[in-house]
Parts: structure tokens; sequence; C-alpha cells
């Protein structure tokens, strides 16, 4: 048997499969890993013999070799060559996140998984990993140390670190999963379709930016709590891999909402300004205060609906506009509340004045609005928006591959 391995420059190794069945896995497993030469025969045999071991869907296992300098290479080929189902994508540089993206990117699987070449999780939880996905229930599943039911034995250090790591998220990112970095997870196909593009990140944090991305699409993730002891031969550069990990926090971070609506307030209130300042002559303090707040007010709405809140298409236009209204309303009232009473004081305040204190009773109004909008004039669930966005994901039935199990290794 030849190894499955194209000989096209450093290319990728797609099915290994007898030539009597042509059939599509289902679940494609990847093992990224970067001079592993000594511990890849143990753990690729070991899984091997656990998925041949009566899993339910047809598989195949994936050793996702990225730029190692050993005999890496050399080891995994030998494995493809003697193992039915195994494969290898040789890739001439480094990263976990590249190597996952590439080997995702080419895979012909209905549920693409990956996990650490030291199985530090108990095998046992594949199952119930892939299973969410393979029904059509949930569109990504990953293991979780964290979680109620985890059973986890490693050292203080990296068990602070872990649990610093995600509470960081949940505080800055709003995170909804529990463990962003267990090198467990498994995602359906079509939807890795869909955010891969959006991963910018090429090495350890390619992980949480595509957690984070599925969570503000709306998509739904299924956490499986795991058995996971800790590998003490791990060479992870843990200062290193925390550093780069803050940095891809801080840049998802200015691209959360909150930061898309300040952004969009302070266009919002220079135009505003702007137009108060031309108006003002003509019209009088209060005419163009609400002029000017009524023209922003639209535009605002309507930018916030497109870049804040992701919302796209004419559905619910109208309804948006309209809510955007009473929220407009809402900052006419105290605009002009703090007009009048900067005229009690000063009935001839000149121009500049009357634009500042407009401006500041605006500013205090952006709190409101933000709530208004988040909560009310945007409170569709998320799985709505990521709907209005990209027209929807398909049924359950239609999403679903096959339920049929099919021999083990094909």
């Amino acid at each position: 048997m030849s190894s499955p391995t194209l000989p096209a420059a450093r290319s990728v190794a797609l099915a290994a499969r007898r030539p009597d069945d042509r059939r599509t896995p289902v679940v494609e497993i990847v093992v990224p890993v970067h001079n592993e030469q000594a511990a890849l025969p143990g753990s690729i045999r070991r899984l091997h013999d656990h998925l041949s071991d009566g899993f339910p869907f047809g598989w195949r296992i994936v050793v996702a070799n990225n730029a190692s300098t050993d005999a890496t290479a050399d080891v995994a080929r030998a494995l493809a060559d003697d193992l039915d189902g195994v494969a290898l994508l040789d890739l001439p540089e480094k990263g976990r996140g590249r190597a996952l993206r590439a080997a995702w990117s080419r895979s012909d699987a209905d549920v693409l998984c990956y996990m650490d070449v030291d199985l530090s999780t108990d095998l046992a939880a594949l199952l119930p990993l892939v299973a969410p996905l393979v029904s059509g229930h949930s569109d990504l599943a990953i293991g979780t140390r964290l979680g109620r039911g985890a059973n986890v034995v490693r050292g203080p250090k990296r068990e602070f670190i872990s649990r610093a790591y995600n509470q960081i998220l949940r505080l800055s990112l709003h995170a909804r999963f529990t463990d962003a970095q267990c090198g467990f997870k498994a995602i359906r196909r079509d939807v890795a379709g869909r955010l891969l593009p959006q991963v910018q990140d090429q090495a350890w944090f390619f992980d949480t930016e595509l957690l984070v991305l599925a969570q503000r699409d709306g998509l739904r993730i299924h956490e499986v709590p795991v058995d996971w002891v800790d590998d003490p031969d791990s060479r992870v550069d843990i200062v290193r891999t925390a550093t780069d990990d803050l940095k891809g926090v801080a840049r998802l971070l200015m691209g959360a909402p909150m930061a898309r609506f300040v952004a969009i307030g302070v266009v919002s209130t220079l135009a505003y300004a702007l137009l108060f300042l031309l108006l003002h002559p003509g019209l009088g303090a209060a005419a163009a205060n609400a002029v000017a707040l009524a023209v922003t007010a639209v535009a605002n709405t309507q930018a916030n609906r497109r870049f804040s809140f992701r919302v796209r298409g004419r559905e619910g236009l109208v309804r948006h506009h309209a809510q955007g209204a009473a929220v407009f309303v809402l900052t006419l009232l105290l605009t002009s509340g703090a007009l009048a009473a900067l005229h009690a004081v000063d009935r001839t305040p000149g121009h500049v004045v009357e634009l500042v204190v407009l401006v500041a009773a605006s500013v205090l109004a952006t709190v409101s609005r933000y709530v208004a909008l988040r909560f009310w004039v945007f409170a569709h669930p998320a799985a709505e928006r990521a709907s209005l966005e990209i027209g929807g994901p398909a049924p359950a039935s239609a999403a679903s591959p096959a339920l049929a199990p099919e021999r083990p290794g094909r």
C-alpha cells in the first residue's frame, strides 16, 4: 500500500481508503504536530484502535505536520502506509491554527475534529463530542476541563493560568463557553466554511478566535466535560502563548459591538455638531438641535444596525427605525432639557457654549441609547441576527450528515 500523500510540493494527503470502499467519512480527526516523532506512533495507533473498536461513524485520521525539523513527517508517512484510514498533511509553515485551517479547508468529511497529539483527553469523550454535530443539534463542540463533571489532573500553575485566561475571556469578550484552549474540538464542515475566512490567528489563539466568532454569529456550541491528564512533556512556551493570547483578546475586543458602537457614536456626534452650527443661525438653538438630532439619529440607527449588531436585509427594518425614533425622543428630551437649563442661567449664551452643553448631554444619553439599542431595538436572539445576516442556517435535517453507521476507518 503506497503512502497516501500527494507528490505536489509538501501538499495534502486526502483519503486513505481501501479500493473497494469509496465512501466519504462522516468524521475526520486532525492531529496537528510539530517535532513529535517520539510521541506520534503511540498516539496515532491508540487513536486508530479506539476508532476501529466500534466507533459508529465512518472516520479518517489526518496527521497535520506543520514544519517539523525532525523525523515527524517520515514517521507519519509510515503510519499512513501501515494503517487504513490514516493520512498525512505535510505543511511548510509552523502554527497549530494554520495546520487546522489547511486540513479543515481541504476535508470532505461532514464533521471536522482535532485533538492534541499527547491525547491528554480521554478518548471516551470523542463520541459525545461529535454526536451533536452529526445529528445537527449543534454547530461546534468543545471539550471542557473547567465545566461541571470534568476530571482534570494537572499542576497548580497550569490550572491557575487556564482559569485566569478563561475568566479574562468572560469579562472582556463576554464568552459563554468555559474552556477556550482545550485541545479537543469539533465543528461541522459547513460551519467551518463560514468561520475560517474570518479567523485571523494562525497559532494558539486560533481556538479562542473561532469560538468567539461562533458565539457572535449565534452558533450553537456544545460542551463536553472531559477527563484530562496533563502531559508533563509539554513544550508549549506558556509566557509567549499567554502574551499572544492577550494580544488576540485585545484585537477581538476592538471588533466587539461596544467598540463599533462607540466609533459610530463619535462620527454621529461630529455630524450632529456640524449640522447644529450650520442650522443655528436660521432656526435657533432648539430647532437646530431637534433637526440635527433627527437627521443623525436615522443614520446612527442604520449604522448600528449594520455594523454594531450585524443585522442586514429588510426584515425588521421599519420596526428598528421606529424604535430608534423612540430612542431619539429620549435624547431630544435630555438635550432640550439641558439647553433650557443653560438658558435659565444665561439668556444669551454663545453658539459654542450651547453646543458644548448639548454634546455633553448627548454623551450622557449615549449610555441610554446603547442599552436601548442592545436590549430593545436589536434584542433578537443571536441566532436570529445571524439568520438575518447570512440568510439563516439550513434546517437540521438538511444540515445533518447521514446518521447510518459506516464501517470503521473508511
